[in-house]
């Protein structure tokens, strides 16, 4: 898988990981400790995503 190909299914992840912790919150019974890990989950990606990129420049 090229670097370029990886970057994408990265940020992917995190799209769907977007919506699903927006859906959650929508919910009144909510589970927070759920959310904070789809979160947290996020931010691994996100952080991934950023050292990856700057591997490209």
């Amino acid at each position: 898988m090229s670097l370029t190909s990886h970057l994408n299914e990265l940020r992917r992840k995190h799209e769907i990981l977007s919506t699903r912790i927006e859906q959650e919150q929508r919910h009144p019974s909510a589970d927070d400790l759920a959310i904070a890990s789809l979160k947290k989950e996020k931010l691994k990606l996100k952080e991934q995503i950023s050292r990856m990129s700057g591997d490209l420049h």
